[in-house]
């Protein structure tokens, strides 16, 4: 070939396509197309050189682009002509360390068809090892301990490959080219069974001695990939009846792990939607409505949570004769982080199970299940962790780094590196004094990984001056900035699609957050776009909160402050209502205007309404009373809206909570009071989203907010606004619509505030 016929290209990747098999897919393909030159890992992502004929440089920048491995995430790929330097062949090279990192880390993803075939193969030399994987599956994530992603820096550094699996590593036309957690019996980590202090089996011998104790009623303490379940029989009343006992969770539900997708049908009702959750790479919780009743798993709940193996390590159980649907928490005690260092574990999690199935591979971080739901609007992030994080869930104008810190509930912080945000997987609450260690602890670990000059950060927190994260980020150096709550949670869905100046209706409703004016917010309406700001236009009419925070607690106290604007009320103390006293208390702190706080919260709102159909004691778990709310509307059948007026800039709950209080004590079905509150609400909502859609022209409506997990509401808001109006409805689909997403919104609002002095707010 001539030097005329011969071309070159400098190409760089970014996106997930470090420790996915990018570098051997890049191999063959090039060998492929006849071309010469060399590919490795850089900070920024992957670098290719290609040198050879110009048909064939298109021919591979198509295979690049179409088909990447099934693991990759392709962002970008940039390319640039460069003079032919006389590469003969193609060869891996060894990553480069230049600048500070920027690559996608992948996240942990479920072991591959081709590894559990060699996992249940006698003759194969893994047969039987739970630490099988590939450049297709495995850890990622959770064993990395700093970038480029070589073995050197991950947690399998301490174990030296044997010969066979040093040839595979080498070999770039095996399946294991560059399997960074590569490991066989002979060379890798291994799994142990201990009780009482007394190692009972090593490698198989310990996955049936765990499979027996399950069987027998046992509560095991598990090792995952990012961190220790708490494993125990579903079909076992004793089991759970003692996991609820020594966890102290008294009613939230148990997320389950069904043996294969046949039993997952016979427990859930899936959508194909639903399906393809519960299968793909990411290995979700997934939740579906129940077909079985499973006493004690999720008390007053009509959906389970479900998820099928994806470590080696499930499936060996399973093999071992484990029960066929068990019970797969995170292993903590109530709201505190899970557990991942092994010494942690025992300490913390002695006094709840029975024994220990326990691996030799350190965890790098804890990374909880991801919980999702084939929703009305597509899939739905609840928990945004294990398979999904911490990929980039949005690309933002920003020129230099941002840590934005997030809420108190609920929390995640996302770090901008590059104009790519990266949300950490979920923390959860602040209140917890473990839980802040692994909060401060999580954005150490994201500023050490991607080598962060802190000085040099846009710091972002929450506007509420008490709350924990705020108060941490106010004493880290750099420049600061406080976005409000409810405008975070709205500029997390335009962050989601870039919307930086498209006009929006925006509707943000929760339990909580801290308002411009000093109340506490929970229903509010907004127009504007991110990049112009967003404007307060609407909101729930205010109601007092007697007991502040404790209100949250309890839905009668919430509903004291409701009810006490609302006039003829049915004596609510008698049946069928039956409130305790607390209420009158309530009432009384109201009336005296002593520890009342003015609230906007739709949360209490749906908290009051479901005091009144029959919930009158106190909440275990965030978001209960709701919950159980929708799963009774859910149950009944179509129903006329209860009247939700806008009565200037308020929706007015005074004539809806009424009609609720009439329904019921007239004898109405409680399902049916449900479905017409939850038909109001959609109808409000659909009300003020045509009304200043059609003032200020904007056509997308951005739903965000705890609030909007509810699948019936969600639903109802849609069609009625397609069916009157044609506006089209935006939510959350890469991070939660809970408080989940806001540390992302709080770094959408920074991104295009930038310019904005230090300790300003928005």
């Amino acid at each position: 070939m001539t030097d005329a016929n011969r071309s070159a290209l400098r190409v760089h990747v970014r996106g997930v396509v470090q420790g996915v098999g990018f570098r051997p897919f890049v191999y063959r393909t090039a060998r492929r197309h006849g071309l010469a030159g060399w590919v490795r890992n850089a900070p920024s992502g992957v670098e290719i050189y290609l040198e050879g004929p110009g048909d064939a440089l298109a021919a591979f920048l198509d295979d690049l682009r179409g088909t990447p491995p099934p693991a990759a995430r392709i962002v970008s790929v940039q390319t640039v002509p460069v003079p032919p330097e006389g590469a003969a062949g193609f060869t891996i090279d060894e990553s480069r360390r230049r600048d500070s990192p920027t690559a996608r880390i992948s996240p942990d993803l479920a072991v591959c068809d081709a590894c559990l075939e060699e996992l249940f193969t006698p003759t194969d030399r893994r047969s039987r090892y739970p630490y099988i994987n590939c450049t297709n599956c495995g850890p990622r994530h959770s064993i990395i301990l700093g970038l480029p992603y070589d073995r050197p820096l991950t947690t399998m550094k301490d174990w030296e490959m044997c010969a066979d699996c040093a040839r595979e590593y080498d070999d770039p036309a095996d399946r294991r080219f560059h399997a960074q957690p590569i490991a066989c019996p002979a060379c890798g980590p291994h799994y142990c069974f201990e009780a009482d202090g007394v190692v009972r089996g090593r490698g198989e011998a310990a996955m049936t001695e765990a499979a027996a104790w399950l069987r027998a009623g046992r509560i095991i303490a598990i090792k995952g990939v990012g961190g220790y379940h708490l494993a125990c029989d579903a079909r076992s009343a004793k089991a759970l009846r003692e996991l609820r006992e020594r966890k102290f969770r008294k009613e939230k539900p148990f997320a389950l792990m069904a043996r294969d997708l046949g039993c997952a049908r016979d427990l859930v009702t899936l959508t194909a939607e639903g399906e393809a959750l519960l299968t793909s790479p990411a290995r979700p919780i997934v939740l579906a409505p129940a077909r079985v009743d499973l006493p004690g798993v999720a008390p007053d709940n009509t959906d389970l949570g479900v998820m099928l193996p994806y470590a080696p390590l499930h499936y060996l159980l399973y093999a071992a004769g484990a029960p066929e649907v068990l019970v797969m928490t995170s292993a903590n005690r109530s709201e505190e982080p899970i557990a991942y260092l092994d010494g942690d574990a025992r300490e913390r999690l002695g006094g709840i199970a029975d024994a220990f199935l326990a691996g030799e591979r350190p965890i790098a971080r804890r990374v909880e299940d991801s919980v999702v739901r084939a929703g009305p609007a597509g899939p739905a992030i609840l928990r945004r962790s294990r398979g999904y994080a911490p990929g980039a869930v949005a690309v933002l104008p920003a020129g230099r780094p941002i840590l934005a810190v997030g809420a108190d509930l609920k929390n995640t912080v996302t770090l901008v590196v590059d104009g790519a945000a990266f949300t950490s997987p979920h923390i959860g609450d602040l209140d917890h004094t473990a839980t802040f260690a692994a909060f401060q602890e999580t954005i150490r670990d994201l500023c050490a990984m991607y080598e962060v000059d802190v000085a040099r950060l846009l710091v972002v927190g929450d506007l509420h001056p008490q709350y924990a994260s705020t108060t941490y980020a106010r004493e880290l150096p750099g420049e600061h900035l406080e976005v409000q709550h409810h405008r975070a949670h709205v500029a997390s869905v335009l962050a989601e699609r870039e919307a930086w100046d498209v006009p929006v209706v925006g509707v943000a409703f929760d339990g909580t957050g801290y308002g411009d004016d000093g109340g506490i917010w929970g229903g509010e309406i907004f127009t504007g776009t991110l990049r112009g700001g967003l404007r307060r236009v609407g909101h729930l009419r205010p109601a007092a909160l007697p007991g502040g925070d404790a209100a949250a607690r309890f839905p009668v106290q919430a509903a004291a402050g409701f009810l006490a604007q609302v006039p003829n009320l049915p004596d609510l103390t008698r049946p069928p209502f039956n409130f305790p006293g607390r209420y009158h208390h309530a009432l009384e702190l109201v009336a005296k205007g002593v520890r009342t706080f003015p609230t906007t919260s739709m949360g209490r709102l749906f908290d009051t309404a479901a005091a009144l159909v029959g919930f009158t004691r106190e909440i275990t778990f965030e978001g209960q009373a709701a919950i159980w709310l929708e799963h009774l509307a859910r149950q009944a059948p179509p129903a006329s809206s209860y009247p939700f007026p806008v009565e200037g800039d308020e929706l007015d709950f005074r004539p809806l909570l009424h009609a609720v209080a009439e329904d019921r004590a007239r004898g109405r079905d409680a399902g049916a009071i449900a479905r017409a509150f939850h038909e109001a609400v959609a109808a409000g909502v659909a009300r003020v989203c045509l009304r200043w859609g059609e003032e200020t022209g904007a056509r997308r409506v951005a739903l965000s907010g705890g609030v909007f997990q509810n699948a019936l509401l969600l639903t109802r808001v849609g069609e009625m606004l397609s069916a009157h109006g044609g506006l089209e409805v935006w939510v959350n689909q890469n991070v939660p619509t809970n408080d989940g997403g806001i540390s992302l919104g709080q770094a959408a609002v920074a991104a295009v505030a930038s310019g904005e002095p230090a300790g300003s707010h928005v």
